[in-house]
């Protein structure tokens, strides 16, 4: 169980994949703002169906009036009378497709938007157990097969069950007892079609899942190209494509092999049916007890209802897929995001800090990632903490700004735990530039502003200038406003680290992160970017990560961790005085 004010571990509601009309009720919730224009996109499905519905009626008409009665009327009001059926059933096929579909994209607007919206605030924890890619899939692939559930899909269940019932009710009007024999399949009908429902959803859901293993694949190599590159892992990486994409396949084809056999089964039943009525009705007509209008009237009726059963049938994959879909958005939406953090006010922080016995695991089988850490920073001094990679030092820092909760253990900001204040607040007092530098899709201006969105134009000129980041902005024809490139492909590791540190710079936070802040750059940048940090610095309370222990021989508290505990802590001078572990690194480091 979570401890007060700590980030809730997310439950995924998997009774929704077992329930597709919750599914659909909540479809709904975001379909009924927009309930105008989806009942004009029924009435034209009703126009559709009662002009399929009124060609039965017409065909005896017609036949009756020229060939029974011999009426001359027929020669005109049959072929006119066509051309306003068509003209009828053209408005509402026009109807039936564009309002569902104009609904379907709302839907999806606002779906796809509530997903993106709840992904910003998911827990760190969430996602250091979910592939990002899976996000993506859901994001991208699900939302559009909710999409064509909630219009093409929908639309042709609609519109073809309304002309299926008009053609039932026009047939049993015109001979019940034919009808009622021919309507005497529709149980082994309606038991295929639930079966074959179970079928799609099923093979959907695997779908889903094999899509997100492709995406996954792909994403890995294209982030990574320069890796498979310049490790030759072409055909590795085309292999794991290959497994993924096959299993993508191998999935497909058996929703493709239900929708398959699914379809002419239903057509051999009701051929089974049809052949039955047309023995009765011929003998009928033989009988004279029927006209051959209304026995042609009746014959068409029939099998203008083989038509819609057909798309009916094969409508129910998508319609499947859209519910499968949907359950994998909502599990999503419904997992728990991070709480709001607790009501006690916070402005500018004076910048104390403070470990108070810090435990966390990320998985209890792999075991405790910190034990018990403990110190203490006052505000404006510079905290080194240093150790061998793995020991925990990220996971660490990463709970000043609330990334994740100790469990147990507390982490203090002037004097009060974290989680006491609002997590806006909190993070409003933090800076963080870590070794991987995330840069937006935008300009080197876009990417400085990003932490301060309001920043004046000097401001901006002034962060870039202290990061030194106008040293090689200008040397552009557009300066700030040069294009990065996706994830800063167009720059070098050293200028992204300076804009990441421009970027800090710019936000102005009491309380200042560095995670291996110039591991990117060479002697000469690293030597002035420390001095912009240290000017940077002053007045601040600044967490520093470091390998290089030159870096951090100044600091005014070093912290060595080592396999989630702290070994020992005090200045350069007293741990190289102690000759403890951190004098061990240090002569490792120089001596040899």
């Amino acid at each position: 169980m979570a401890r007060p004010g700590e980030t809730p571990i997310p439950v995924t509601n998997f009774s929704l994949a077992d329930d597709p009309w919750a599914v659909w009720r909540r479809l709904l919730t975001y379909a009924r703002p927009h309930w105008a224009m989806f009942a004009l996109g029924v009435f034209g499905m009703a126009l559709f169906a009662g002009v399929d519905t009124a060609m039965a009626w017409w065909v005896k008409r017609f036949l009756d009036g020229a060939f029974v009665e011999h009426d001359p009327s027929t020669l005109l009001i049959v072929p006119v009378g066509l051309v306003v059926l068509f003209a009828i059933r053209g408005v509402g096929d026009y109807l039936s497709a564009y309002a569902p579909g104009f609904v379907g994209r709302k839907v999806i607007q606002k779906i796809r938007g509530d997903l993106f919206r709840h992904c910003l605030d998911l827990p760190t924890a969430y996602y250091d157990r979910e592939a990002g890619a899976q996000l993506l899939s859901k994001l991208t692939f699900n939302t559009e097969l909710v999409a064509e559930a909630a219009t093409n899909a929908l639309t042709v269940f609609i519109r073809d069950t309304l002309t299926i019932m008009g053609l039932l009710c026009y047939i049993f009007w015109l001979n019940w007892k034919l009808a009622a024999f021919a309507f005497l399949i529709s149980p082994v009908i309606a038991t295929l079609i639930r079966l074959v429902n179970r079928a799609f959803r099923r093979y959907s859901t695997r779908i889903q899942g094999s899509m997100g293993d492709v995406t996954r694949v792909a994403k890995e190599a294209i982030d990574g190209h320069r890796l498979v590159k310049v490790f030759n892992a072409q055909e590795h990486q085309a292999a794991q494509f290959a497994t993924v994409n096959e299993q993508n396949r191998f999935q497909n084809m058996k929703l493709i092999r239900a929708r398959a056999i699914s379809n002419p089964t239903v057509q051999l039943i009701t051929a089974l049916a049809l052949s039955g009525v047309l023995y009765i009705a011929i003998r009928g007509v033989l009988a004279h007890t029927m006209t051959v209008g209304a026995f042609m009237s009746f014959l068409t009726g029939l099998m203008l209802i083989t038509a819609p059963l057909r798309r009916l049938v094969q409508v129910f994959g998508p319609l499947q897929q859209g519910i499968a879909a949907g359950a994998s958005v909502f599990q999503m939406l419904d997992t728990p995001i991070e709480d709001r953090g607790g009501d006690r006010p916070l402005g500018r922080a004076v910048g104390e800090v403070e470990f108070r016995d810090v435990y966390f695991t990320y998985d209890t089988e792999k075991g405790q990632v910190l034990k018990g850490v403990s110190f203490y920073a006052r505000a404006g001094q510079t905290v080194a903490i240093v150790g061998r990679s793995g020991g925990g030092k990220t996971t660490l820092v990463g709970m000043l700004p609330r990334f994740h909760d100790p469990a147990p253990g507390s982490v203090l900001l002037d004097g009060h735990d974290v989680r006491d204040y609002p997590r806006i607040a909190l993070r409003d007092n933090v800076s963080l530039v870590s070794q991987d530098v995330i840069l937006v899709n935008g300009s080197i201006r876009d990417n400085i502003v990003y932490s301060t969105l309001q920043a004046t134009q000097e401001q901006v000129i002034a962060a870039a200038r202290a990061a030194h980041v106008l040293e090689f902005a200008e040397a552009f024809p557009q300066g700030l406003d040069t294009p990065v490139g996706d994830r800063g492909s167009l720059l070098s590791g050293g200028q992204k680290q300076r804009i990441a540190i421009a970027r800090a710079l710019l936000k102005n936070a009491p309380v200042l992160i560095l995670d291996e802040a110039t591991s990117a750059l060479d002697t000469e940048s690293e030597h002035i970017i420390q001095t912009a940090l240290e000017t940077l610095k002053r007045g601040r309370t600044t967490l520093v990560i470091a390998h290089r222990l030159s870096t951090v021989e100044h600091a005014d508290l070093i912290v060595v961790i080592d396999e989630g505990r702290c070994l020992e802590q005090g200045t350069h001078a007293e741990l190289i005085a102690h000759g403890g572990a951190y004098a061990a690194l240090h002569r490792m480091r120089f001596d040899a």
